[in-house]
């Protein structure tokens, strides 16, 4: 499920941290690292010998700094369009995941600065693991996953189970946030467990040996997250994100996404810890 990893390095943010805490998990140990780097195009020959070297460099950074084993790490340096590149390469060796920094961007900010990450988020249909530039990655111990009854956060349910199933350190926090109830309603344990939308999630947690609790909240669903978030000190946040676009459509920017107005650009923006975009 999580076999091969793309790891698009600009050799800023926390990304790095990111990666070595996901490589402790036993769902990412076997996993095939592939490190990106882009090279922007230039005008010299002079000035792309710089940046090629300089972006080699970066490479083997990354993989002193992780302490991956360079015989099992396939390394990729490419020149052209930063957000082009991380799509074509993504859908050239069939990547699980891509994990990127981001600068936390949003809407029209985001169009104007060239956001190399929400243009991948708007035109990949990859998941992929977003480590804004201001967030601190601890090590992964409290994991929420956003649950309503969609497709795309089921997906994210069975992502979440998977990478935690084996890893008793980490508490799963499933999550649902009901837009009928008043923010302020406070509801007890057992109320939340017999949620409808979380109690099957809670009995596959539970077969699985996952330390599990539930949380329901009322209001804004975006804003109720990223609230949560912050309640519950989550070290990575997991969204379900369905690609709505047809694919006739696939390659035209949606300006709704980018300016945005979906659940899942304003949590990525707004969370306070790494947050996953499940897509099948």
């Amino acid at each position: 499920m999580l076999d091969k990893i793309l790891y698009a390095d600009s050799g800023t943010g926390h990304t790095q941290e990111m990666l070595k805490m996901l490589l402790e998990m036993p769902a990412f140990r076997h996993s095939q690292i592939n490190i990106l780097h882009v090279v922007p195009n230039v005008v010299s020959a002079e000035a792309f010998a710089e940046k090629w070297e300089e972006g080699g460099k970066i490479i083997a950074n990354v993989i002193k700094n992780v302490g991956l084993d360079p015989t099992k790490v396939v390394t990729i340096l490419k020149q052209g369009d930063p957000k082009d590149v991380v799509c074509e390469t993504a859908k050239e060796i069939n990547a699980d995941l891509i994990i990127m920094g981001s600068r936390g961007l949003q809407g029209l900010e985001a169009i104007l600065e060239n956001s190399v990450s929400q243009y991948v988020f708007q035109l990949t249909d990859r998941p992929m693991l977003l480590v804004k530039d201001d967030v601190y990655v601890k090590r992964i111990r409290r994991v929420m996953v956003a649950l309503d009854k969609s497709t795309a956060a089921q997906m994210a349910l069975e992502v979440t189970l998977y990478m935690l199933k084996d890893y008793p350190e980490a508490t799963l926090y499933l999550a649902h946030v009901n837009p009928d109830m008043e923010p302020d309603v406070q509801l007890s344990e057992r109320e939340m467990e017999q949620n409808s939308t979380l109690q099957p999630a809670l009995q596959q947690a539970k077969r699985l040996g996952i330390p599990t609790k539930c949380v329901v909240r009322g209001g804004r669903p975006a804003k109720q997250i990223c609230q949560m978030v912050d309640d519950y000190n989550i070290d990575l946040l997991i969204l379900g994100s369905p690609d709505r676009r047809p694919s006739i459509a696939k390659s035209l920017v949606d300006l709704d996404r980018l300016l945005g107005n979906s659940l899942s650009d304003y949590v990525r923006v707004h969370a306070n810890c790494p947050v996953m975009l499940v897509r099948k």
